[in-house]
């Protein structure tokens, strides 16, 4: 065989630049730039050597044969062509891998099975051995990839990817790649800083894969030494000896590495989840003298190993794949930028994000950037250096002012000399006055978000006093008043509720994503709260009884007050939160009007009439559900206010229930859902097509003198007609609208009905 081959270095779609730069300086030659590969010549020594170091590719394919081809009998006669007594035994496995088309040839299926028919027609004996197919494990992995007529035969010397280092057993999510990983760091000028002695730390390390390869670059591991299996490993040219040098020379050089002082390198995981796999994986790469992983939060990540050190931090947050997604994190690129302009002062900082209109939230320039793909999706490395004349704050200031900051800053960092101590005339030492903190300004508002800032805040101040007089502390503060930030902001005590109403397709997606960012930024600045306390949520168009369904597990409520009465409301994981804010008139007249009644909440949700009712000195309530989590949740609300006596639940579809039951009440509320097609009831409800039904069975129920309330949000909702031929209705809509829903009359309609 010859003494040099060509080599094919496949890797990541974004790193064939830095692959070429890698591969060159391992020694590859006449290399040349391809699209997610890297193509060149090289002894064995340096194939080896690729195998063992490249951080970047994901394989290395030594080219066996390249030859025209025009057909798929040209295919199967090129590759019988070779000498595979050479390459594998006769009774050994194979697994063939094709790409590209053409030539006749479409399905790679089929491409792969001619190959693997002239390879197994060469090496089959007279006795009938010859090779068979292993896809997962096989003594030769053989690609062959067609390019415009021509068939690249290769054997992948890598076996699985060279991405897959081992140490990663336990991931999360949306793990990056270590390969992508490692890019990332060299991009951001790790080994630089590396060498310098700096530190590293990831405020949102996962399960700590920018920690492990940063340690390993530091350290100068190869980061496939511990790699037992190889897709040379069976191959008949292989050179043991060869390969054993510079496997121990790589060994070697770990070893001296590590017996280093190690640097700084530390991670933080919000998710309590990942941080025993992450300390795990740290384990199984042997760098846990190097890296500590703990549970920390953004908002109080500090990576200070002291005051003279410096580094670099470096994260992948989580960037949304919908619009809605994306809002919900503003807050989280927010936190970011604020601990980096905070806490990080002259380090340096690489973002890599799929949505960099949310790095340009965190409220300072990046000096570069560059372009990756994490698989299919495109992707953006905002590099920072955080200096203040990179911040953007509300505050424009003079070039002398940025001057002053700069040596300042430099000031800061500079190792400190010891001072003469002073004493006063007691004699004892004088306790210096310490330097004032830095004062952090907050991101400035665009123009956009200073308006919709100025709208929260008159709102706010025109609902005030009602607020005040009424009682309560949660209300909507903004629903959709600017057309163009289509939105409901609700309070509900300190917490901020806004839920995004999906954008018309009219809407350029671009426009509408950035007035939300802008009215997000807006947000806690105009109301006074910790972003920490804004929940954000997507609303659109429902089916069925999604509105219903869980979006999350945090199992976290808020108590808030209406009326005297406490309720507990869910924030996070359902769409709506327990209490609908424009039933509270329903509600509250409810509790005027329940003294001594026997009361009736149907479809009750999470029982907050019901409460109410029992507030107003109810002689009993009878609440009907279907769902067991809305009634365990309306036990909670009875309970917390101590009406669990004379308060009971009843789990049933509604009409299955009053079709069954034969007690009379003397006040009903009905609030029925649109649609709901459970699978724990029979057919299917639709409000406006089984009305009279429902009016007829509740009103059945009602005793002489009763009142039933019936209120529903569907803005086409017609009251039948002849309903009115049967009872006496008032139509009292007007009536249950609040101020904070003046905007919108057209929440809800409701109705009082008597018998005539």
């Amino acid at each position: 065989m010859s003494d040099r081959f060509e080599l094919f270095l496949t890797c990541p779609k974004g790193l064939e630049g830095l692959l070429i730069e890698e591969a060159v300086g391992l020694g590859l030659e006449e290399a040349r730039e391809h699209t997610s590969a890297v193509r060149g010549m090289a002894t064995m020594e340096t194939a080896y050597r690729l195998c063992l170091w490249s951080r970047l590719a994901n394989r290395v394919l030594l080219v066996l044969k390249r030859f025209p081809m025009k057909d798929a009998e040209d295919l199967y006669h090129g590759v019988l062509d070779i000498e595979w007594q050479d390459h594998m035994l006769n009774d050994g496995t194979l697994a063939v891998e094709f790409s590209g088309h053409g030539s006749g040839i479409d399905n790679t299926h089929f491409g792969a099975l001619k190959v693997k028919d002239a390879i197994v027609d060469k090496l089959r004996t007279p006795q009938g051995d010859r090779p068979s197919i292993d896809k997962l494990n096989p003594d030769l992995r053989i690609h062959l990839r067609l390019d415009r007529g021509e068939a690249i035969l290769s054997l992948d010397l890598s076996g699985h990817s060279l991405h897959q280092r081992g140490y990663r057993l336990q991931q999360g999510a949306a793990p990056l790649k270590e390969n992508l990983a490692a890019a990332i760091l060299i991009r951001s000028g790790w080994p630089r800083i590396a060498a310098e002695g700096g530190a590293l730390a990831d405020p949102m390390c996962g399960v700590g894969t920018f920690l492990v390869e940063a340690a390993m670059i530091a350290a100068d591991i190869a980061p496939n030494l511990r790699r037992e299996q190889w897709g040379f490993t069976a191959w008949l040219g292989h050179v043991p000896a060869l390969w054993k040098k510079l496997h121990e020379e790589a060994s070697e050089r770990a070893a001296a590495g590590l017996a280093k002082p190690p640097l700084w390198i530390r991670g933080y995981e919000a998710d309590p989840r990942l941080i025993q796999p992450g300390r795990n994986n740290v384990e199984r790469a042997g760098l846990s003298e190097w890296i500590k992983i703990y549970q920390g939060e953004v908002a109080t990540f500090e990576p200070r190993p002291d005051q003279n050190q410096k580094g670099l931090v470096i994260c992948n947050p989580p960037y949304g794949e919908r619009l809605g997604d994306e809002a919900s994190l503003l807050y989280l690129y927010q936190n970011l930028g604020e601990r980096l302009r905070q806490a990080c002062l002259n380090w340096e900082a690489a973002v890599f994000t799929g949505a960099p209109d949310l790095g340009k939230r965190m409220g300072i320039r990046s000096h570069k950037q560059y372009s990756f793909w994490n698989g299919a999706l495109p992707c953006k490395l905002l590099l920072i250096k955080v200096l203040p004349d990179q911040f953007v704050t509300g505050e424009r200031r003079t070039p002398e002012q940025r001057q002053a900051e700069r040596e300042q800053a430099a000031y800061d960092q500079a190792p400190s000399e010891p001072q003469e101590r002073q004493y006063n005339k007691n004699g004892n030492p004088i306790k210096p006055t310490p330097a004032p903190a830095p004062v952090i300004e907050q991101p400035r508002l665009s123009e956009g978000g200073q308006m919709f800032a100025n709208r929260l805040q008159k709102n706010l101040k025109a609902l005030g006093k009602w607020v005040k007089r009424e009682g309560i502390d949660c209300y909507r503060v903004y629903d959709a008043d600017m057309p163009e930030y289509s939105m409901a902001i609700d309070l509900y005590h300190d917490w901020v509720h806004v839920q995004e109403y999906a954008a018309p397709k009219s809407i350029d997606p671009e426009k509408a994503s950035a007035r939300m960012f802008d009215a997000l930024a807006a947000i806690p600045q105009a109301l006074n709260v910790d972003k920490s306390r804004v929940v954000v949520k997507r609303r659109e168009r429902q089916s069925g009884t999604r509105q219903y369904e869980r979006q999350a597990a945090q199992g976290k409520f808020v108590e808030v007050n209406e009326g005297g009465v406490k309720l507990l409301v869910n924030l996070t994981d359902y769409l709506d939160t327990g209490l609908f804010l424009d039933h509270r008139p329903m509600r509250m007249r409810i509790q005027k009007e329940a003294a001594g009644k026997r009361f009736l909440n149907l479809y009750c949700y999470t029982a907050t009439a019901s409460v109410h009712a029992a507030k107003g000195g109810a002689r009993s309530t009878t609440s009907v559900d279907l769902s067991k989590t809305y009634l365990d949740w309306a036990r909670r609300n009875l309970s917390l206010n101590g009406f669990s006596d004379k308060n009971r639940l009843e789990q049933s579809d509604v009409m299955v229930w009053l079709e069954a039951c034969r007690e009379e009440y003397d006040l009903i509320f009905i609030d029925p859902p649109t649609f709901s097609n459970s699978k724990r009831m029979e057919g299917i409800f639709d409000v406006q097509r089984d009305q009279v039904q429902l009016i007829d069975l509740a009103m059945a129920r009602l005793a002489p003198g009763g009142v039933l309330y019936f209120s529903n949000n569907f803005r086409k909702f017609e009251l039948e007609p002849n309903l009115s031929e049967r009872y006496a209705i008032e139509e009292i809509t007007a009536q249950t609208i609040d101020a904070d829903f003046s905007r919108n009359t057209k929440i809800h309609r409701a109705w009082k009905i008597t018998a005539r």
